[in-house]
């Protein structure tokens, strides 16, 4: 039996405990006495909150019951926030002010003490390093808390550098043009990469091990050596993903495997607090999947990820706390329930398949809104898309999220509607009270259950299905997941042809006087892009020699299986992006896909 089939087994199998505990919590009084005095000691540790306007609140909403066998079901089906099986959040708090406080929790858990940070991650990445330097600090100004997200362009992404044939054209477009170390440091400079508040993310995959190479050497350069085990952030780095929608993969899937767990196992040991992958249903759901497709492809590609790295001899209590995930948010109905579904699943397998301690359990979330729900005719109602898109993803606990600028349809985001989309965040999680009173305003209500009990019976069907298809690797060989986003996408667009998908603006409500030519179009000009090809040339003549050594021992390290991450962090002190990657091609190969 595969471990998709055991998961799914492992789901119902504790959805089957859950009902035994509520008929036991009705029949058996010894147990019934015990839950209301689980019940009574959560009720009675939860603290107050006083509301702008004077209202006076719990600082957590439990259902209005006293009857044993429903509240056993809240507690074994739905769980506290923190609390297996992490339904309603996977901490106990995380947006709420602590200013309004009148009576703090005393409610004990091994998270109770974690400090809340803001959740918004703040997205960028166009022209040079020094561009997307000077957006980050516009955007962060005012933020207590700096996460910075970064984008790469076309070139990076594949792995190019800046002077490869045919690539001008592309540099710094759609995102931040990285080539070398010195790249690096200019893009975060003036940054405390070594401060507890500071995190960064990087959406790169393909050559993903090399561009975190260039971070932690750009780290060292700034901060010394003692600064790496305090670096914090996530690199995204999810191969599976790439081969069923995206696209950006360049080894072949054996070899870029080998990569990310060389990767996986450095940072697990000496990067505590760092996150070297991060498994994406957002690219899969741009791609035109369902949202229970994306949440099944998701999850199971999660799960294949910790079979391999047992496989490898890694040790699922130290890696699996340092996974994390990254879902879509559009506007479909699934998405009230969608994190609240996943957070559970991955629960009970961490748990009843692979046996992993609670740290692993824990479905650590980042959300971005649509991007594929953003239209260009009368593009500024993509900015009350964004706004619905976040406060779905907000009912659903995400541990930090990204809004999408409603301008994008047409360029790069540009300054006016990237501030307007961090904005957005800060007016919903500041300005309303919908959550920073209460931590589940807006969560559990009996329209999200029933939505939560829909997907999460589409979810274990499509793990059904890609365990008939002999698991995600075979099915992968099949074009199985690629071949379903493809039906998904194209229904998708029917859809909105035959009008059956209202789109306000392109097939309802539309406006025949809308037009385009007043919106900037953000683009890169030649000159910049000249100087980053120059600055590369410079790079490469100053490293002349020490590139080719760096290389050669590279392939050596490659050649007798050694820690190939490790050696990079030493070959990206000499050697640019596109040199490191035409040497791993050589070596490996390159990526070619099924047909």
């Amino acid at each position: 039996m595969s471990v998709l089939a055991q998961i799914g087994n492992a789901v119902e199998a504790y959805d089957r405990f859950i009902e035994r505990q509520v008929a036991r919590a009705r029949s058996e009084p010894a147990f019934r006495d015990q839950v209301l005095r689980r019940w009574q000691t959560f009720r009675s540790g939860i603290g107050t909150v006083i509301t702008h306007t004077g209202l006076k609140l719990p600082r957590l909403a439990l259902p209005q019951t006293d009857e044993p066998g429903e509240i056993a079901r809240y507690l074994y089906g739905e769980g506290m926030p923190g609390e297996f099986p992490f339904v309603s959040a996977a901490y106990p708090e995380m947006y709420l002010e602590s200013g309004h406080t009148r009576e703090r929790s005393n409610r004990k858990s091994q998270i109770a003490n974690r400090k809340p940070e803001e959740p918004t991650r703040l997205f960028a990445g166009l022209g040079l390093a020094a561009d997307t330097n000077r957006r980050f600090h516009y955007l962060t100004r005012q933020q207590k808390t700096i996460r910075l997200s970064t984008a790469f362009d076309g070139p990076t992404l594949y792995g190019l550098d800046s002077d490869a044939d045919g690539v001008f054209g592309k540099i710094g477009e759609g995102g931040v043009a990285i080539d070398t170390i010195e790249d690096m440091e200019r893009l975060y400079s003036g940054f405390p990469l070594d401060d507890e508040h500071f995190s960064v993310s990087m959406t790169i995959n393909g050559p993903a091990p090399i561009i975190l190479a260039m971070y932690i050497a750009a780290a060292r350069r700034r901060l010394g050596p003692d600064a790496v085990p305090k670096l914090r952030g996530t690199i995204q780095a999810d191969i599976l993903k790439e081969v069923q929608a995206q696209n950006e993969i360049i080894f072949p899937i054996e070899a870029s495997l080998l990569f990310l767990t060389d990767m996986v196992e450095f940072t697990t040991t000496r990067m505590p607090r760092w996150y070297p992958i991060s498994i994406s249903g957002y690219h899969i759901a741009e791609a035109g999947a369902t949202p229970v497709q994306q949440a099944a492809y998701t999850l199971s590609n999660g799960f294949t990820y910790v079979e391999l790295f047992r496989e490898r001899g890694l040790d699922v209590n130290q890696f699996g706390p340092r996974l994390s995930f990254f879902l879509d948010c559009g506007l479909d109905l699934e998405y009230v329930a969608l994190a609240r579904v996943c957070r559970k699943l991955w629960a009970v397998g961490m748990r009843d398949v692979f046996g992993a301690d609670a740290r692993a359990h824990l479905f650590k979330l980042h959300t971005q809104t649509s991007g594929r729900s953003l239209i260009a005719q009368e593009f500024k109602n993509n900015l009350t898309r964004t706004a619905v898109e976040l406060m779905l993803a907000y009912i659903n606990g995400t541990n930090s999220c990204h809004s999408n600028s409603a301008d994008e349809p047409f360029t790069t985001p540009s300054e006016e509607y990237v501030r307007l989309a961090a904005q957005a965040q800060a007016i919903l999680l500041e300005e309303t009270g919908l959550f920073k009173f209460l931590m589940n305003t807006l969560g559990g209500s009996p329209g999200i259950k029933i939505v939560e009990r829909a997907v999460q019976d589409g979810v274990l069907n499509e793990f059904r299905e890609i365990d008939r298809l002999g698991g995600v690797l075979a099915a992968i060989e099949n074009r199985y997941q690629r071949s379903q986003i493809q039906v998904s996408a194209h229904r998708y667009e029917q859809q909105i042809n035959d009008g059956t998908r209202p789109i306000v603006g392109l097939n309802r409500f539309r406006d025949a006087d809308d037009k385009f030519s007043a919106l900037k179009v953000v683009r890169t000009p030649r000159r910049k892009k000249q100087l980053q090809v120059d600055c590369l040339e410079k790079f490469k003549r100053r490293h002349r020699t020490e590139a080719e050594r760096a290389l050669d021992e590279l392939t050596k390290v490659v050649r007798q299986r050694g820690n190939i991450f490790a050696q990079l962090v030493q070959t990206v002190e000499h050697c640019s992006l596109g040199q490191i990657t035409g040497r791993l091609h050589e070596l490996v190969g390159h990526y070619r896909p099924t047909v």
